[in-house]
């Protein structure tokens, strides 16, 4: 009896490995042979679908801000009207479905990579230019009040990684309160 052959890994399996290494143990574990012994296999699988290190975390953040956006667009085209629309994209921040401990992981990251810095700008910049848009239509003209809405999803995300409670109703409450300024 011959024993089976391992599974060969491809780019996303490495991809998606990394995105959990880097919620579970910071960016410093996101390097070639930490990420093999993590995996049960060779560097040379590591080398073979990546150029070097720099261009695995290249990829790990171009895989997050896709999945990023595509969550950003899903939420904004799963509701009609400004109002819910601007409820939903902020309950979506306070409280995503996936990727909540990745992207306090790369809020981390942002701290000292240049790159992470860049992708988690674009990501807050688009975020932050929907909730704007969404308010300008409910008639809040203030672009203040994106940047405390989104903050305060920010937090509330970080917040509830911590403890419970209900984040979706305290941002939904938060957006209720900005409304009533109209």
């Amino acid at each position: 009896m011959t024993a089976a052959r391992p599974k060969r890994l491809t780019r996303d399996d490495w991809l998606s490995a990394g995105a959990k290494r880097l919620a579970a143990a910071g960016a410093e574990a996101l390097k070639a042979e930490p990420m093999a012994r993590h995996m049960k296999t060779t560097k040379g699988s590591f080398y073979w679908h990546f150029k070097d290190v720099p261009d695995y975390h290249a990829q790990i953040l171009s895989a997050w801000e896709k999945a990023a956006l595509a969550d950003l667009s899903s939420v904004l085209e799963g509701e009609t009207g400004a109002v819910p629309r601007l409820r939903a994209l902020a309950q979506s921040i306070a409280e995503p479905e996936t990727g909540t401990a990745t992207e306090s992981a790369i809020r981390s990251w942002a701290t000292t990579s240049a790159a992470a810095r860049a992708t988690l700008a674009r990501v807050d910049e688009a975020r932050l230019s929907a909730l704007q848009g969404l308010l300008s239509e409910t008639g809040i003209g203030n672009p203040e009040m994106a940047r405390i809405i989104y903050a305060a999803g920010i937090g509330m995300e970080r917040l509830g990684q911590t403890g419970t409670g209900d984040n979706r109703g305290s941002i939904g409450s938060l957006v209720d309160l900005v409304l009533a300024l109209r």
